[in-house]
């Protein structure tokens, strides 16, 4: 039968999806050795999501923690993600700037993108495509699944061939962010892909928000996926991935060959349980079936966003109102599919609409943007009457006429006003906001030091080094026995 590799994402996805992306470099350098002894087909490291969290919450270089992870995991590709047009923000990016984050992903270690647009516009990321495979940069495109009358089998097919057509991905990758797919769907879907891209390497990266996942990625095996996206299992399921161990262990009882190393399982699962416990982070655990979910189809993190929206204003308890809201917009803005940055966008707008008390009495840019088509082309036609009634609001008079500026990085070194930063700090110049960089480039270097989970009787010692109230400490464990004296720290 198939042999079947598998992609990590404990380090990227997993802990956005459980940790609210607050995994820090310190945590994962640990464990990189081992991650790297597994056999993993690549390591996926670095989405925008996870830049903007190293720069506003953890006040971490996040140049550095490719670099570093890159020396420490020679063997595995490390993997990123590009997001067509936003990059960091919802706004518009512009090209110049786009293009340099590529070179520079190559330049610190990326060996592998995910370069993704949520409305399979190829025009907005052709050039990005061809910038990754002129650094050398393995390319996945991903087909972004989500429901509507739009997003039927037919559209993902004619969408995969005007990808192979324009873009001559590397791999092709269906990406189920929001946890929709099912398996009478993958039945159909998945072998109708196949026909089109051949022999490509086939990926799936599914989400178990409705608990399906694990299923559905057994069942694309057998109609020509070859590559499965997982996390370890303590952060696995729930908004997660499913997990490594009980993926390997379904597919090998399936007839499958896992090409993997399972000895490397039980440590490196153990440090990630070690930094949970120690940190007080939640373990993720299988979801109960939600039939809502595919209605409003917002992905699990974006909800606990909108629960902190509405209880800021003590309005917590309108919640499904709102995701009924977003429902209708959904439809109205011709079926934007509901991952950032259009979860947002979306989710923002049901939210003026419901507390409000009228629908779009007010918007914000990005929206106009979206309706106004500079994020690309909506699957389907915009609701006109909506429509005219967004146009018609203050928000939206300034682009009316808009282009988007396309200035180059010579020009935003410039504007920044500092000509002798290096390419990477200028990037987080030019996307983050000044106070937070400069909090980041003045917390360097970081000691980036983490007792080693897998290795509790380190750990203990570790731990109790710190302790100098004590004289004197000693550890008993059969026939070991380990003093500290009062000078041990």
């Amino acid at each position: 039968m198939s042999e079947i590799t598998f992609v990590d994402n404990t380090l990227r996805d997993g802990h956005q999806s459980l940790w609210a992306t607050r995994m820090s470099t310190a945590h994962m350098l640990p464990i990189a050795s081992l991650l790297d002894e597994a056999g993993f087909l690549a390591v996926d490291l670095m989405g925008t999501v996870q830049f903007d969290a190293c720069v506003r919450y953890l006040h971490e270089n996040p140049w550095e923690r490719i670099r570093l992870l890159a020396k420490a995991m020679p063997k595995t590709p490390l993997s990123g993600l590009i997001r067509s047009k936003s990059l960091t923000s919802f706004g518009l990016v512009p090209d110049s700037v786009i293009a340099l984050w590529i070179k520079r992903c190559a330049a610190n270690g990326l060996r592998r993108l995910m370069i993704f647009d949520a409305l399979h516009d190829w025009t907005n990321i052709k050039e990005s495509v061809k910038i990754a495979k002129a650094q050398g940069i393995e390319v996945v495109v991903p087909l972004v699944y989500s429901l509507s009358p739009v997003h039927t089998d037919e559209f993902y097919v004619q969408k995969a061939k005007e990808m192979i057509e324009i873009l001559k991905p590397d791999r092709v990758l269906i990406k189920d962010s929001i946890g929709l797919l099912t398996v009478d769907r993958v039945r159909t879907l998945v072998p109708e892909i196949k026909k089109v891209i051949g022999n490509l390497p086939f990926e799936i990266h599914s989400h178990c928000t409705t608990g399906l996942a694990p299923l559905c990625c057994l069942e694309s095996v057998k109609f020509g996926v070859n590559t499965i996206h997982t996390c370890f299992s303590p952060l696995a399921n729930g908004p997660s991935h499913p997990s490594i161990e009980s993926m390997t262990r379904n597919l090998r009882r399936l007839g499958y060959t896992p090409q993997i190393n399972e000895k490397v399982f039980e440590p490196i699962s153990n440090h990630f349980y070690y930094i949970a416990k120690r940190e007080g982070k939640p373990l993720g655990s299988p979801v109960e079936y939600d039939v809502f979910q595919y209605f409003h189809q917002v992905p699990g993190g974006m909800i606990t966003n909108l629960q902190f929206m509405l209880a800021q204003r003590k309005m917590e308890h309108r919640l499904e109102e709102v995701l009924e809201e977003i429902s209708t917009i959904r439809q109205e803005w011709g079926y934007p599919v509901m991952i950032t940055p259009f979860s947002q966008i979306v989710g923002t707008q049901a939210v003026l609409n419901v507390l409000m008390g009228e629908r779009y009495k007010s918007t914000t840019d990005e929206a106009v943007l979206y309706v106004l088509g500079h994020y690309g082309k909506p699957p389907a036609p915009i609701d006109q009457n909506v429509l005219d009634k967004m146009l018609k609001l203050p928000e939206a008079k300034k682009f009316l006429n808009w282009q988007q500026p396309q200035p180059t990085i010579e020009e935003l070194r410039k504007e920044i006003g500092r000509p002798h930063i290096s390419d990477d700090e200028l990037l987080l110049r030019i996307l983050f906001p000044e106070e937070l960089v400069d909090a980041t480039m003045a917390a360097q270097p970081l000691p980036y030091r983490y007792p080693q989970g897998h290795k509790p009787l380190l750990c203990l010692i570790e731990e109790l080094t710190k302790r100098n109230k004590y004289d004197f400490i000693q550890i008993n464990k059969g026939e070991f026995k380990l003093s500290l004296g009062k000078n041990f720290a």
